[in-house]
């Protein structure tokens, strides 16, 4: 939905015609794959991380990008789009616009179009979403940090595509966290069903 908005932007109509943004879509959930290379300790830590960990969670892209590459070399696979795409979102989501992200320090447009919109994503999920680390916050508050945060963290026109369609994610994640719920109390008396599909993918510490 976000990159569908991006779209209808003048510099990211080219790049983002219908398939790719279906491939972002599909792909998105693959962001933080890398959090296998991740001790557990670290990633469940319920507090605040020391330097030390945070060094280590900041890994996760690296090791991300790792699992794909090691995919294609076992599969035999050379120069796949589909799978530079999901190596761009892997290893440059945590990139920021002014250059102070991770793991390359990247700025500006040299952040590859899949890592500028899975940064917003994955900060607004961050944010919403119940974690160990943190209680979820309302959709207001996600916005304004996003929007708090344009054209330092996060692409202009990425936060600007998000601000149109905020309230539809909004409804959206709504109806998911519903379904989940239903889901769960379901599957506590036997019954399998399964939840809609999450409308962003899962969240991460920064």
């Amino acid at each position: 939905m976000l990159a569908e908005e991006l779209a209808k932007h003048p510099a990211y109509r080219d790049y983002l015609t219908p398939d790719r943004v279906e491939l972002l879509a599909s792909l998105a959930p693959l962001h933080d794959i890398g959090k296998v290379g991740v001790p557990d300790a670290v990633l469940n830590k319920p507090g605040g991380l020391t330097p030390e960990e945070l060094a280590e969670m900041r890994k996760h892209p690296a090791h991300g990008r790792a699992v794909i590459e090691n995919a294609e070399k076992a599969a035999g696979v050379r120069a796949d789009f589909t799978l530079a795409i999901a190596k761009d979102i892997v290893y440059t989501h945590h990139e920021k616009w002014d250059g102070s992200g991770y793991p390359q320090g990247l700025r500006g447009t040299a952040i590859p179009i899949p890592g500028r919109v899975m940064a917003v994503v994955d900060v607004y999920d961050a944010i919403t979403s119940k974690r160990l680390y943190h209680t979820p916050k309302s959709q207001d508050e996600a916005t304004e940090f996003i929007v708090q945060r344009r054209g330092t963290h996060f692409d202009p026109a990425v936060v600007d595509a998000f601000v149109r369609v905020s309230s539809v994610l909004e409804r959206l994640r709504l109806t998911d966290d519903a379904a989940a719920t239903v889901a769960s109390r379901d599957q506590g008396s036997g019954s399998h069903t399964t939840p809609a599909s999450p409308v962003v993918a899962s969240p991460s510490r920064q």
